[in-house]
């Protein structure tokens, strides 16, 4: 196991959610949203208010991204060191509608800071009614609280753009939302810095942080972005070598999602890592292996030969792919003019085989293969008998 993906796990055992956002990875991820936050209110309800890199962000960008007002809390602050140590009976929040100067620069006087009267859990009946403010919902919540924290933003309908773990994909109370399309990940994924505390462990440097890599974080959200329009191009054909099925259900185990058949209209088993790739217009999710619910044979787990695999999704093509193929392509007119029928024509190019067209003179074969490769987007012709 790598030792970035240790860190994570010994922070969830240590119950240590001080994990400090670079700005770098926020400004990456947020440059994908910017038409979302224009006349909107965004509160930052987990982030050390006076330092927070997000609270940076959103208060120097205010009048850029045409904010309307920048609400931002923490829990046990209120103080304007970046590592408090939590020791506060109350906290602050920070109440920011923008800036008149023209260096778009926020001033200390145009900040409002205000006491709250509890310790500044997001959980509180303060934070909540800050909560029910805002329009959208940006921060980093505690990794050991983030089922909870999901839940919270599900129940009062926020929109909004959160960090967490990969692994929160497979909690049996966050897959139902990824299922159905009710929330999705973002555009960053895999690697990210955090600066953490020293009196959490962490090795001193010159200021008293030091930075931890986690190798499996990502963004969840319910903001739309063009990534979601993204189709995944696939180029392998099906073959029951290479795409085994599995001993306890029905479908077969694909282990790299850059080899999800193009031409298998079943069920098929995928790593979580393709959520991160999920087009709902492509694809429909079916249910995670360990919690699916269509068949009792299902306990744990799927297996292959005995052996378990690795946490599977279970997906299948939106449309199967003789559908799709006539859509793009006018396959039945094409069926005419080689005198061939349209299954038998449909059958050829899933499998990859236009040899068939070679033979009709009337059928302009390069058209046909600049259709199948632009439109679909697939590589399912082999080059060679071109």
């Amino acid at each position: 196991m790598s030792g970035s993906n240790n860190n994570l796990i010994n922070a969830k055992r240590c119950k240590n959610d001080e994990f400090y956002t670079g700005l770098s990875d926020i400004e990456n991820e947020l440059s994908h949203y910017k038409d979302h936050f224009k006349d909107k209110v965004i509160y930052c309800n987990c982030d050390d208010p006076k330092v927070s890199n997000f609270f940076h962000y959103f208060s120097h960008n205010f009048n850029r991204l045409g904010l309307k007002r920048l609400i931002s809390s923490c829990y046990k602050n209120q103080k304007a060191d970046l590592f408090s140590k939590n020791d506060s009976e109350k906290a602050v929040f920070l109440d920011y509608c923008g800036t008149k100067n023209d260096n778009d620069m926020p001033d200390k006087d145009e900040i409002g800071v205000r006491l709250l009267g509890g310790d500044g859990d997001f959980r509180n009946s303060e934070n909540i009614a800050l909560l029910k403010q805002a329009d959208i919902v940006v921060t980093n919540p505690p990794f050991s609280l983030f089922r909870e924290y999901m839940a919270q933003l599900v129940e009062h309908d926020k929109k909004f753009l959160i960090i967490g773990n990969q692994n929160a994909i497979c909690y049996k109370e966050i897959f139902p939302l990824l299922r159905e399309n009710k929330v999705w990940l973002g555009h960053s994924y895999g690697g990210m810095i955090f600066r953490v505390p020293d009196y959490n462990g962490a090795t001193n440097d010159r200021i008293g942080t030091t930075e931890r890599c986690f190798g499996n974080i990502c963004w969840f959200t319910n903001l739309k972005s063009n990534k979601r329009k993204e189709k995944l191009p696939l180029f392998r054909l099906y073959n029951e070598t290479d795409y085994p099925k599995y001993d306890n259900y029905d479908a077969i185990n694909v282990d790299r999602v850059i080899d999800i058949p193009v031409c298998y209209d079943g069920a098929m088993g995928v790593p979580i890592t393709f959520m991160h790739k999920h087009n709902p217009d492509q694809f429909d999710v079916l249910g995670l292996s360990r919690y699916i619910d269509c068949d009792s044979r299902v306990k744990k787990d799927f297996t292959v030969n005995g052996e378990t695999v690795y946490m599977r999704v279970v997906i299948k093509h939106k449309k199967t792919m003789k559908v799709e193929l006539k859509e793009v392509l006018n396959t039945s007119k094409i069926a005419e003019i080689s005198g061939i029928s349209e299954d038998m024509l449909l059958e050829s190019i899933v499998r990859g085989d236009l040899d068939i067209l070679h033979n009709y003179e009337k059928v302009n074969f390069i058209d046909v293969i600049k259709r199948i490769s632009n439109k679909l987007n697939y590589l399912i012709i082999d080059k060679r008998k071109l």
